[in-house]
């Protein structure tokens, strides 16, 4: 049987310090897998760390944001012809050492789409009440808009199969890619698992979403996703 060609994409903006280790636990732990950073106009020591690193990179020339950064890489990925592209944080909060289980119900066909969840049962990880309340409050509204239940809507570790790659290269959302993503994922038929697993903490640098930003950013993205449900399905896409 031959083995599924695998590629990593990292969107990082700023992550130097994470990415000094991130990289190297990445070619330890998922040594099957490719990797590309997607350098989303960083102003720190990016590039630097990047090619000490040896690490391959395509660098945006101004900061883009997430949905940008990712939709690069799923362009990368299609035009490179991988069968799973995997999107693994650049913060380090995502454990590379978990990648195996998202990649296997995918390479088995168990789904299109497998979600890295820290809710979907006791993995361990302890989040601030708003956090939790944001996420519970996006998870209920996508099972009323899609009678499917999604425990962890803004988790950005995640597996896609070829035909979810293809998509996401010419469907990926910019504002709050995550949540968007899984909902028009799901309106337009493709299978979609939650996986438990591992996080931990970001070890260098700051989130870039305080808990007043988590406020606001709910409230938008939840009207984001009623007006997502409403448009319904890409007319131009079958799964």
């Amino acid at each position: 049987m031959t083995r599924s060609r695998i590629l990593v994409v990292i969107p990082a903006y700023n992550e130097a310090e994470n990415l000094k280790s991130l990289i190297p636990e990445l070619r330890r732990e998922a040594s099957e897998c490719d990797l590309i950073v997607i350098n989303d106009g960083s102003t720190d020591e990016t590039d630097n760390v990047l090619q000490t690193l040896g690490c391959p990179s395509l660098r945006l020339p101004v900061n883009s944001g997430i949905g940008v950064a990712v939709q690069t890489g799923f362009l990368y990925s299609v035009r490179q012809d991988y069968d799973i592209t995997l999107q693994v944080d650049g913060d380090g909060q995502h454990v590379p050492l978990e990648i195996s289980k998202l990649v296997q119900p995918v390479e088995k066909g168990e789904c299109d789409v497998a979600v890295g969840s820290r809710f979907v049962a006791d993995t361990g990880y302890a989040a601030s009440w708003p956090r939790r309340l944001g996420i519970g409050i996006m998870s209920l509204l996508i099972r009323v808009l899609t009678g499917r239940a999604i425990h962890d809507p803004t988790s950005g570790f995640r597996a896609f199969n070829r035909a979810a790659t293809h998509f996401l290269a010419e469907n990926y959302p910019e504002d709050y890619p995550e949540v968007e993503s899984n909902l028009v994922l799901l309106v337009n038929g493709f299978r979609m698992k939650e996986i438990p697993v591992r996080m931990r903490p970001r070890e260098h640098g700051v989130s870039s979403i305080s808990s007043i930003k988590a406020f606001y950013y709910m409230l938008k993205v939840s009207l984001c996703l009623i007006l997502v449900r409403l448009r319904g399905r890409n007319k131009s896409w079958t799964v």
